[in-house]
């Protein structure tokens, strides 16, 4: 692990350490690498993952594109932020907690939030 990617981990476990998701609200987690980013929505009392989608998934890369470059853009992230958002609204999930994992919340981050924001979820 580089000394970079030790630092956000360092930061991720204060976060947390803070924060923890249940079953009325659980935690949105955001994580973000160099191509791609995937986010969770887990109930952590019980431990399970009610669901997740990430710029991998079909259903985003049909709405951003299937060239390689698109998936690491601030769109792509707000088309993943947006498809949660609808998917927690269909389960019946409307607020949350989110979880940055350590990184800034700038970019692709933000971009996830606001997106989840606008579709109805309180966070």
């Amino acid at each position: 692990m580089t000394d970079k990617e030790k630092r956000r981990q360092k930061r991720h476990t204060k976060i947390r350490a803070k924060l923890s998701g249940t079953a009325e609200r659980p935690r949105i987690s955001v994580y973000r690498s160099n191509q791609h980013t995937y986010v969770q929505v887990i109930d952590d009392e019980n431990q399970k993952t009610l669901c997740a989608i990430g710029t991998m998934s079909s259903s985003i890369k049909e709405v951003v594109g299937k060239e390689e470059w698109k998936t690491k853009t601030v769109d792509a992230a707000r088309a993943v932020g947006a498809a949660l958002g609808a998917t927690m609204m269909e389960k019946g999930i409307k607020t949350a907690v989110f979880d940055r994992g350590g990184f800034v919340y700038h970019g692709r981050v933000k971009a996830v939030a606001e997106a989840c924001r606008e579709a109805g979820v309180e966070l």
